[in-house]
């Protein structure tokens, strides 16, 4: 039988008033009271029901956190982000899982409407119309996390893309090399098109290097796709030297595919990549990456969202962290 607010009412003879005022903390008990009503519902074995309580307050403190791939440590460090935060403001998370599909993704907002969760953090390869108009009609708050939104209306936490490929390709250049391969994950994504490709393009343009489009290999950045694109760009004609990966997977896959055909890295070939994950640190030789902080973009996003929900006062919903590009020994060091 289930155990209910009156049951401990009724038991430690006090008001249903007061039972709810111990359950969430308010210090208006008295300690006496306080202490005999939480020994009987520790006796009773008593459960708050938080769908009840969501109905009165008109709050479930549970948010919602839509990412393409749970299985993908990539999006791990940003879940962990997220729930550290969510934890510390006492919210409870439901994590879905997208598939990088836009239909699912607005399947999974209208479940999430429908669970009348408090806000919602929305990871996303691309941010398409419908996308953004379901976003703006949502009626809870919604952030999105390492995904760009080319109107900025939507609140969103990033690094600037731009700017990091850019270092990333320039760093490369500063060792002399000519010919640089972009090898990247699928180009409708409007980070890997819109931002690393550019950063690529410009990185190349200010040192007077053509941009060669059969350097450019487009892919679904496994770790497999890697090894695949050194192949097909050791077969061309004056094939390149370096390589700018859009994520660990890739250039780990590039690095094996190097030492598969004898090839040392990064006395022959050099490899930069875009991540930072822990991959980065257990491949032979470590890898050279462009640190995209994953954890603070889903700790920031969940912080941004709980200002949101609480109506707190924001002063910018467009918030751009830091990046660095993390040395390691796929690219030699500056001479």
């Amino acid at each position: 039988m289930t155990i209910t607010i009156y049951d401990v009412a009724r038991e430690a003879n006090v008001s249903m008033a007061t039972v709810s005022r111990v359950v969430n903390g308010n210090p208006n008990v008295k300690p006496a009271t306080r202490k005999k009503v939480l020994d009987v519902i520790e006796r009773l074995e008593y459960r708050p029901n938080a769908v009840a309580r969501g109905l009165a307050s008109k709050k479930t403190t549970t948010v919602g956190v839509i990412i393409p791939d749970i299985s993908n440590v990539f999006y791990a460090e940003l879940a962990r982000g997220i729930e550290d935060i969510a934890t510390m403001y006492r919210y409870n998370i439901i994590l879905s899982n997208s598939d990088q599909r836009e239909e699912k993704e607005l399947q999974l907002l209208e479940t999430m409407f429908g669970k009348q969760v408090d806000g919602i953090v929305l990871m996303s390869e691309q941010v398409s119309n419908d996308l953004l108009q379901m976003i703006e009609r949502s009626p809870v708050p919604i952030v999105l996390a390492g995904t760009i939104d080319a109107t900025n209306r939507i609140p969103s936490v990033n690094i600037d893309y731009h700017q990091a490929a850019y270092e990333a390709v320039s760093r490369l250049i500063q060792n002399n090399h000519k010919r640089i391969a972009f090898v990247s994950g699928s180009l409708s994504s409007t980070i890997n098109r819109a931002f690393k490709f550019t950063g690529y393009e410009k990185a190349l343009e200010d040192a007077g290097l053509t941009i060669d489009q059969s350097l450019v290999i487009e892919s679904d950045a496994t770790y497999d796709d890697g090894i695949e694109a050194f192949l097909s760009l050791q077969s061309i004609e004056n094939p390149p030297t370096a390589y700018f990966a859009g994520n660990d997977e890739l250039a780990i896959g590039l690095i094996h595919g190097a030492q598969d055909q004898g090839l040392n890295v990064p006395e022959e070939v050099e490899v930069i990549s875009f991540e930072n994950s822990k991959l980065a640190r257990m491949v032979r030789p470590t890898l050279t990456s462009v640190v995209l902080p994953l954890y603070d973009i889903g700790a920031v996003s969940m912080r941004l969202l709980t200002k949101f929900m609480s109506k707190e006062k924001i002063d910018e919903k467009t918030v751009v962290l830091p990046h660095r590009i993390e040395e390691r020994h796929s690219v030699k060091p500056l001479q």
